[in-house]
């Protein structure tokens, strides 16, 4: 039995759509499965915890239809449990589906890899106990996901944009402590980013060079930039070309702690006030790679 957690709400509908499409694959293929949505992502984690609980040696694999909010959540049951997961991209910024890969417009060969082939195993980060997928990271973007989850417009992509513009007049680098496997680095930075995957934002390559199945996180350090140079840089992040910047450093390392006044976002959701300590877990969950 497969279950199809799907969040309707989740880009601005696309969750909806993406959901009958899976499901419809599914019945045209014979695939036994069962439905478990909800209001909200919250909602349907907490419908997808109670129906696990009931008997999770039936379940086959779950198949979360939404962005890296719903994946962060349904890491949190399936990990445990060591259930795969696939991630249908359905979201904002589907950060998790385009580090694993895959397409974020087209999911027809997605959906014959999960059904047709054995998973294979991928590296998790775990801060403080909570797993996360892509990045976990502290600093300007952590201000930035303050603001934009504030705000009630604009709405998607947009609205990370608007948060950056009116953030960045004002943003101040913090004194950060990094403790690495090898080394202590005292330093002021803007922006700390721990990579067991390679995106987030949206499509922001913040660490282009992360591999899932390494075993180690990459970790980017952003020192203090003018405003100016940060307006003229970001842009690259996208291509990931911003590392050959004189101003970031990059360390690969299984274990990292933060200490900073600042807080940390993992998969772009909220972790809270550093400090934080991470460790990327080798293998730690089942997937579908291309």
């Amino acid at each position: 039995m497969w279950l199809i957690a799907i969040n309707p709400t989740s880009g601005q509908g696309r969750g909806a759509s993406m959901g009958t499409k899976v499901a419809g694959y599914c019945s045209s293929h014979s695939i036994s499965y069962e439905i478990i949505t909800g209001s909200s992502a919250l909602a349907l984690t907490q419908g997808l915890k109670a129906r696990v609980a009931k008997n999770p040696t039936e379940i086959d694999g779950v198949i979360a239809v939404g962005g890296d909010g719903l994946a962060h959540l349904i890491l949190q049951i399936a990990v445990p449990l060591d259930i795969p997961v696939a991630f249908i991209p359905a979201g904002t910024g589907n950060d998790l589906v385009r580090t694993l890969g895959w397409s974020v417009d087209e999911i027809t060969a997605y959906l014959q890899r999960i059904f047709q082939t054995p998973s294979v195993r991928i590296d998790l980060g775990l801060v403080d106990g909570e797993w996360f997928a892509a990045v976990l990271s502290s600093g300007f973007d952590s201000v930035v996901n303050e603001r934009a989850n504030a705000l009630t417009w604009p709405k998607g992509p947009m609205r990370y944009n608007a948060a950056i513009a009116l953030e960045l007049p004002k943003f101040k680098p913090s004194h950060y402590e990094i403790h690495l496997d090898d080394r202590v680095i005292s330093t002021q930075a803007m922006l700390i980013a721990i990579g067991n995957g390679r995106s987030y934002g949206g499509g922001m390559k913040v660490c282009p060079n992360a591999d899932m199945q390494d075993g180690l996180f990459d970790v980017m350090v952003l020192k203090p930039i003018s405003i100016p140079e940060f307006i003229r840089v970001f842009p690259k992040v996208y291509s990931g070309k911003h590392i050959s910047h004189p101003e970031v450093d990059i360390y690969r390392s299984k274990r990292v702690r933060i200490e900073a006044d600042t807080v940390a976002y993992a998969d772009g959701e909220r972790i809270g006030q550093l400090p934080i300590s991470a460790e990327c877990v080798t293998g730690a969950l089942s997937t579908w790679i291309p």
